[in-house]
């Protein structure tokens, strides 16, 4: 595993768990392209505090999955606000520059690692 990619993704982590903004906004690209059950985009880095904020999401990684240089697969525990029980999600992440430029995430790990291939080899291809 690449040693500044798995420092973003704690520090993203870090960030989004402690519900810091500012700390949040630090650690994304600018701009961030987000993957959820709301919809997909590119976003900047306050409106992905504002989204950290509004969401009051946690997410507790359970196992890490390497794709490629820039790509890591993330297995997670979300929460969230008036949750009795956690929900196993699944996180692609990519980064640049020490910052997570896409965290897409996904309702299973199966679903997450297919994604991310596609990406790897979409990159490759370019």
């Amino acid at each position: 595993m690449d040693a500044s990619l798995e420092a973003a993704i704690n520090e993203w982590h870090a960030g989004v768990n402690a519900a810091d903004l500012r700390r949040s906004a630090r650690a994304v690209g600018d701009p961030v392209v987000v993957l959820g059950p709301k919809g997909a985009g590119s976003i900047t880095p306050a409106q992905f505090a504002e989204w950290v904020g509004r969401s009051g999401i946690k997410l507790t990684p359970r196992s890490w999955h390497p794709v490629s240089e820039r790509l890591m697969v993330v297995e997670e525990d979300a929460t969230w606000p008036g949750s009795t029980e956690p929900t196993r999600v699944a996180t692609v992440f990519r980064a640049s520059g020490g910052r997570v430029t896409a965290a897409l995430r996904l309702p299973d790990l199966r679903s997450a690692l297919e994604l991310a291939h596609i990406c790897r080899e979409l990159a490759a291809t370019e």
